[in-house]
């Protein structure tokens, strides 16, 4: 299957999102029909990961096709709201980015959703390729006040803050149908669209759209700091489904579904609540059940329905798909990471090999994927283990394989070699995660 024009594109963003959280990756309670049909009309990748276990590096990556590590500000774990006034942490306006070079190319692009890669004035979506933008710039906000973790308001359509009533993951679900509905008809004319839809879901504050009352009685915006459930979790996934479903049905009534690629992904693995089930770990871990993600891509003109994928991918590997998809080629002088997945999605039995390299400031964390064989090391300590023989990470061949362990580490420091290294000025925000919270 071959497509005839260049397609639309809707890359889909959760946030901490667990690896078997959804149906269609194993979940056990039926939270989300709509990803589970895309899935099933479409391909589903059961070994692909995100390139940060935390949010704005993963974000870095899939903005610019590249390792996170080039740029200053994906080496802090992650930029939080004390960043804020920073001319350093964020992304740089003159750095090529995928929508800028898909908006050069001829696309209409738009940003509907979390940011969290720089504060205004110096920078923000407007100033690294998207014409549009509605959503939060921080990190988590609070799905009602739409209140940062400072207590600060932070809800914005284009350059403005802007206020406005609503749940949070509904608000964007209404804006990306909007967006779809207006841009259909230039789509249909020859002027594709690029709209990037990160949702704030399941992040914590663990809130459902039913929770508005109670959130309006919590004072001084404490109400993230509750101890949540894995019900009001689940729900939320719930309601992010059903806004997805929203926007393709929006696609359906345009006829634009066929050509449109639509991408889900999750930024990092996931938090309290999440089900990474075989897998153990998560959000801020280079364990498996913290970096590997669901990854749905649906394009019924190129895609044949049901696949199944075991290609190793990350984050920003789906980045130089579509760039390859849309025949927009790399800046030169910035160039690509990130290796084009597109014939795979052409031929769900394709596969190549693909290492994987992290790193990660916290606890001194570094892992290389190669083939089955994943190298760890944690705290100073090597481990050495065989995916497929064993996922949930629990036999170290690290003495049994001394060789193969010596090559992997040498691999992943010849790699390291070849990024910036951690400036000493890094930080890691082990606050930002609500584990490190105090609970009411």
């Amino acid at each position: 299957m071959t497509s005839p024009q260049r397609p639309n594109l809707i890359f889909i963003v959760a946030d901490d999102l667990g690896y078997a959280d959804l149906g269609c990756y194993g979940g056990r309670t039926p939270v989300s029909p709509v990803l589970d049909g895309l899935a099933a009309k479409g391909l589903k990748f059961t070994q692909g990961y995100a390139n940060s276990p935390v949010c704005s590096p993963t974000r870095f990556a899939l903005m610019t096709g590249r390792y996170q590590y080039r740029l200053r500000g994906g080496a802090d774990e992650p930029i939080n709201s004390k960043s804020r006034g920073s001319t350093v942490l964020g992304l740089p306006p003159e750095h090529p980015t995928l929508p800028s070079l898909l908006k050069d190319s001829g696309y209409r692009t738009a940003l509907i959703g979390k940011w969290h890669l720089g504060y205004p004035p110096s920078f923000g979506p407007l100033r690294s390729g998207y014409e549009e933008f509605f959503g939060p710039m921080s990190g988590g906000v609070d799905y009602f006040s739409h209140c940062d973790s400072s207590g600060r308001h932070d809800l914005w359509f284009g350059a403005e803050e802007k206020k406005e009533d609503g749940y949070l993951t509904d608000l964007i679900s209404k804006r990306a149908v909007d967006y779809v509905q207006r841009m259909a008809p230039g789509a249909k004319n020859g002027t594709p669209f690029f709209l990037s839809l990160h949702y704030t879901a399941p992040h914590w504050p663990w809130e459902t759209r039913d929770d508005e009352a109670l959130a309006s009685q919590v004072k001084d915006n404490l109400f993230h700091l509750s101890g949540g459930n894995i019900h009001t979790y689940r729900r939320m996934i719930h309601h992010m489904d059903e806004g997805i479903g929203w926007v393709m049905q929006a696609l359906q009534q345009h006829g634009l579904a066929d050509n449109t690629l639509v991408v889900f992904t999750s930024d990092n693995g996931g938090e309290r609540f999440s089900d990474n089930w075989p897998l153990v770990g998560g959000k801020m871990d280079l364990t498996e059940g913290g970096i590997r993600v669901p990854w749905i891509a649906h394009w019924p003109a190129v895609i044949a329905a049901g696949g199944v994928s075991e290609q190793h991918c990350m984050t920003m590997d789906w980045s130089a798909t579509l760039l390859d998809a849309t025949g927009v080629p790399a800046d030169p002088g910035y160039p690509l990471d990130g290796v084009s997945l597109l014939p795979v999605l052409r031929d769900a039995g394709h596969r190549f090999h693909r290492p994987l390299h992290w790193r990660m400031n916290h606890r001194g964390q570094r892992a290389l994927r190669d083939g089955d064989w994943k190298y760890l090391q944690v705290d100073g300590n090597d481990y050495l283990f065989n995916l497929p023989a064993d996922e949930r990470e629990r036999a170290n061949l690290a003495g049994r394989e001394p060789e193969r362990l010596d090559a992997m580490r040498a691999a992943w420091q010849a790699w390291e070699a070849s990024v910036p290294p951690i400036p000493v000025d890094a930080t890691v925000s082990l606050g930002y995660s609500v584990k490190d919270m105090p609970q009411r």
